[in-house]
């Protein structure tokens, strides 16, 4: 995925570790197949033919939202909601690109699959 100016701006003003976080999760999705970043008002939604993952860069922090087809049990959850009968919204906190382990690539591994179904 290349580089994207709406994109960059979303990171203005933002502890350097954040934009690493980002680029961590993207680089990590980048093997699981093609993905397009669409950047909004506040957020990043991640794109393969659906959205399936959104990326909100806060000041220390980056915040993933995992869509689901049913709940993730882990505590690294921090919100829960069920916005179907078949998809949950999860949301997990980011501190650092150590915190894009083999756990939260696995979520995403998921999520993209869910997204070209």
């Amino acid at each position: 995925m290349r580089r994207d100016s709406a994109v960059d701006v979303l990171f203005a003003n933002k502890e350097p570790a954040v934009r690493a976080t980002y680029d961590k999760v993207v680089s990590s999705l980048a093997k699981i197949g093609p993905v397009r970043a669409d950047a909004k008002k506040t957020g990043i939604h991640l794109v393969r033919e659906t959205a399936f993952a959104g990326a909100h860069p806060k000041k220390a922090w980056l915040d993933l939202t995992i869509r689901s087809d049913k709940p993730i049990k882990s505590s690294r959850v921090r919100a829960q909601k069920q916005v179907s009968k078949n998809r949950w919204h999860q949301d997990v906190r980011l501190t650092s690109s150590k915190d894009v382990d083999d756990e939260v690539v696995g979520w995403l591994k998921s999520t993209y699959a869910l997204a070209g179904a």
